[in-house]
């Protein structure tokens, strides 16, 4: 028979294994799902991991939108990786990612039409602290309550999107925009716009401030005492504990960072790509930043090519709807077989395979 057997130290060699054989199991199970759809998987395929980067007739409108993508979702796939590392679950970030959004963009709309060069960083600094203010609410219960930073993280997910739409349709609604739900475009104007930095690349300052994310998140935890309590919380509560790690202290910080990001992530997209406060601002980052962080190992360099990695997938996903008439549907469950692989397969990390004959007691 087939068992498990648990190993002694978890294997190195798997968990750098695990992300690779996660996206091949995807492809697999991906093509024989777009084949049950009537598809071609070997076109389905091929459109959203080939055609965006070589084919001549989308590559120039595709290779820039991969950072573009890519910005959001490692930015906040970073801050989300330090608190998961510390036992910390943050399921929450698009909520964060949202407030941001709305505290930023509120501050330069209350601000127009002044033209200054201090509005667009006053924006970046109220989305940060609009993102960590969200998070502060499960931190704050989580250490004085003992709630589930889990159900409360996610709970408020939903607040935010009412938060959002009842925005788009009241106070941050365009008063030259005939009636219509949604702000002024940000993104039209001069002080508060967030710029592509290198014409034709994709690249703005939410692209900027996520490689510096993972920079910043790279030395903190391998170079930083911050760093060793974070790990150390996550593997050894206990240990933590006489060590000398403050446990009410690391989910505020942990919490608190992953919340700032996701802010600046929501930010950085509202005055950018997406120009304006909507009704449907929100396109998900905040939770397929959660497969990001696990596809990365939740290691910043990891998520890193996790990012773009995803990022592929988004705009492949966009070209196979439109070209093979593959489900949206479809595409969203493609991309959650990347985290229901990972898991599933990451289990190889921490036990082998033993094949052999139960031993019957007599």
């Amino acid at each position: 028979m087939i068992g498990l057997e648990k190993r002694p130290t978890p294997s190195r060699a798997w968990s750098y294994a695990t992300p690779f054989l996660a996206v091949a199991l995807t492809v697999i199970a991906g093509g024989l799902m777009f084949a049950a759809l009537g598809k071609d998987p070997v076109a389905a395929i091929r459109t959203i991991f080939y055609d965006p980067l070589f084919d001549p007739q989308f590559a120039a409108y595709s290779r820039p939108q991969l950072l573009v993508k890519a910005g959001p979702l490692i930015l906040i796939a970073t801050g989300l990786a330090l608190g998961f590392r510390a036992g910390v679950w943050n399921i929450g970030a698009e909520g964060q990612y949202i407030i941001g959004a709305l505290t930023g963009a509120a501050v330069g709309l209350a601000l127009y039409p002044a033209e200054t060069r201090a509005i667009f960083p006053l924006m970046v600094l109220a989305g940060a602290l609009g993102g960590w203010v969200w998070a502060m609410i499960p931190a704050i219960l989580k250490t004085r309550f003992n709630t589930n930073e889990i159900l409360v993280s996610l709970l408020l997910v939903y607040v935010a999107e009412n938060l959002l739409a009842s925005m788009a349709v009241g106070r941050l609604r365009n008063p030259e925009g005939g009636g219509f739900p949604g702000s002024r475009n940000l993104s039209q104007w001069d002080a508060a716009k967030n710029p592509e930095l290198v014409a034709g690349t994709g690249m703005h300052w939410g692209v900027v401030a996520a490689f510096i994310a993972v920079i910043f998140a790279y030395i903190l935890l391998n170079r930083h005492l911050a760093g060793f309590h974070i790990k150390l919380a996550g593997q050894a509560p206990r240990a933590a504990r006489f060590a000398g790690v403050n446990p009410a202290r690391l989910v505020v910080f942990c919490l608190g960072m992953s919340g700032a990001l996701a802010g600046l992530a929501g930010i950085f997209e509202v005055t950018g790509p997406a120009g304006q406060i909507s009704i449907d601002f929100n396109v998900g980052y905040g939770f397929t930043a959660i497969i990001v962080a696990f596809l990365g190992r939740l290691h910043p360099v990891g998520i890193a090519l996790a990012g773009l990695l995803m990022a592929l997938t988004y705009i492949g996903g966009e070209l196979a709807s439109f070209m093979l008439g593959i489900p949206a549907a479809a595409i969203q469950a493609f991309q959650g077989m990347l985290l229901f692989f990972l898991l599933a397969v990451d289990v190889l990390t921490n036990y082998r395979i033993r094949l052999g004959h139960r031993e019957v007691a007599r």
